[in-house]
């Protein structure tokens, strides 16, 4: 059966009525948004997109460093290296040690052939010691077997030293008479000098002597 077009048209406008209808319901739904709200969202979002999220860790390149790994040839260098420095330093130290050691034989040679020159010039000193005692006893038995007058008379002539050794070695009863025999001042000096050595040198008196 063929359909009239009033009809149709009444049918058309019925299916735009329910389609606008259902639009409008879906719009009430939501609230609307002020017409600057919608650049708001935009720049929100665009703003939320280019800031990065805290907990996400943001990637840095890393320094390049620079390689570290010696290869074998190297490390072997280095040993041989510090290996010859060793070697250099335990050869200056052997070296010093026997200069150390050179020097100390020496100083102990030194030491002995000083000691053997000590001993010797004691051993000197002694026999001059002996032979000058031996000297002087024999000069003292020689004045002593003088007469006082003639003994005297020589040592008015004598060395001071030598009257003074051979007098002041002599005993108290041979001395005695030769010295009353001698000139009257070279008896008080003599007398001085034998009465003074006894003493310490800082404290012997031997100025203004006349002999």
């Amino acid at each position: 059966m063929a359909l009239r077009p009033f009809p149709i048209m009444l049918m058309a406008l019925a299916g735009m009525g329910v389609a606008k209808l259902s639009v409008d319901l879906m719009s009430s739904s939501e609230p609307p948004l002020p017409a600057g709200d919608s650049l708001f969202v935009s720049s929100a979002n665009a703003a939320t997109a280019a800031t990065p999220d805290p907990e996400v860790p943001e990637t840095m390149p890393r320094p390049v460093q620079a390689n570290v790994c010696q290869t074998p040839e190297e490390m072997l260098d280095v040993i041989q290296t510090e290996r010859r420095l060793l070697d250099e330093q335990k050869a200056l130290i052997a070296k010093r040690q026997a200069e150390v050691d050179l020097a100390t034989e020496k100083t102990r040679i030194e030491q002995a052939r000083l000691e053997e020159l000590k001993t010797a010039l004691e051993g000197l000193l002694a026999k001059v010691e002996d032979a000058q005692t031996d000297d002087v006893r024999r000069l003292v038995a020689l004045y002593s077997n003088m007469k006082p007058k003639d003994a005297a008379a020589i040592m008015n002539d004598l060395d001071i030293e030598v009257s003074v050794m051979v007098l002041g070695t002599m005993d108290e009863r041979t001395a005695a008479p030769i010295l009353a025999a001698l000139n009257p001042v070279r008896a008080r000096a003599i007398s001085q000098i034998i009465l003074e050595r006894s003493k310490l040198p800082g404290d012997q008196r031997l100025d203004n002597l006349k002999l």
